[in-house]
């Protein structure tokens, strides 16, 4: 729960950064697999967009790990103040200027297990400099991540950035929003900080059938799916990339289109009427669909 006015609100997730032993090979398979198409390239760091011509995700060389998570924040913030105002909360607050394709300026800081948060404010588009094939997701949809304390993680974004808890899965795992998606943001119940899983949205459930298809041509087996979650009631596969993070592709994902309402846009497949936040207890949690397999660790039960 809210206890102060937060910093910042963030609102729409945008890019993620990723450092690869490999870049070319993990830049090949977002292109060839996901559907992201080549922005362009700023020495040895590459900038993959969406078909909607906003970036999407940034590779950079180094071990294979989540470099930083960028969110979009109001037109109306006075930047240069919530950087003091970041500064002041000891999150070590950066200023950065043209520093990727079509974001004029950029606010990082680090939350209090060192993950490197960016805040944008307005972008412009950054269409691919090629055809966009494969999936051609719609975007980047959310980011997992590890934690040993995930309520205090909750407390952190709630209280400083502005976001809501959509869902608990028990004591273990949050969801948590930005905007009226159901999560964008999660945090898992794990011995460090670090990647749980990165997810992409599709554009429908016939597309999810094509992506289930289009893996199998690319000999990237489905760790778990197709499955209907409980929390966020999205159908959704699980694959792992070339660096080993296990990625997601989803739709149908729940939306609470009136914050004052406090529940989510009803669906037919909704178990509670009116479905609200609340604690996902026992198994099973999903209204249908087998369990993940023991490949798919991040997830064991």
């Amino acid at each position: 729960m809210t206890t102060q006015t937060p910093i910042a609100r963030f609102t729409r997730l945008r890019h993620a950064t990723f450092a690869s032993p490999d870049p070319e090979r993990l830049l090949d398979y977002y292109r060839a697999v996901i559907g992201l198409g080549l922005v362009g390239r700023d020495g040895d760091r590459v900038f993959l967009a969406n078909d909607s011509e906003q970036l999407s995700l940034v590779i950079e060389p180094g071990d294979a790990e989540l470099k930083s998570i960028a969110f979009e924040i109001s037109p109306d913030v006075q930047i240069e103040a919530l950087g003091a105002a970041l500064k002041q909360a000891d999150l070590r607050p950066e200023l950065q200027s043209d520093s990727l394709p079509g974001v004029s300026r950029l606010l990082s800081f680090s939350d209090p297990e060192g993950t490197r948060f960016e805040l944008i404010q307005g972008w412009t588009p950054t269409p691919a400099q090629e055809r966009i094939g494969a999936l051609a997701v719609s975007k980047l949809g959310h980011v997992a991540l590890r934690t040993p304390d995930p309520h205090a993680a909750s407390d952190f974004y709630a209280n400083f950035m502005g976001l809501r808890v959509s869902d608990w899965i028990e004591d273990r795992f949050v969801f948590m929003r930005s905007g009226f998606e159901h999560h964008t943001l999660n945090f898992a119940r794990a011995p460090g900080r670090g990647l749980h899983h990165v997810a992409f949205e599709l554009r429908g459930p016939a597309h999810m059938h094509q992506a289930c298809d289009h893996l199998a041509r690319h000999k990237l087996p489905v760790l778990w799916g197709p499955v209907r979650h409980g929390p966020g009631h999205n159908t959704a596969i699980y694959h792992r990339n070339p660096d080993g993070h296990l990625v997601e592709l989803f739709c149908d994902l729940d939306r609470m289109t009136d914050e004052a309402l406090g529940y989510f846009e009803p669906r037919p497949w909704h178990r509670d009427r009116p479905q609200r936040p609340k604690i996902w207890v026992g198994l099973p949690r999903d209204v249908w669909g087998m369990a993940p397999s023991p490949e798919c660790i991040e997830f064991a039960r």
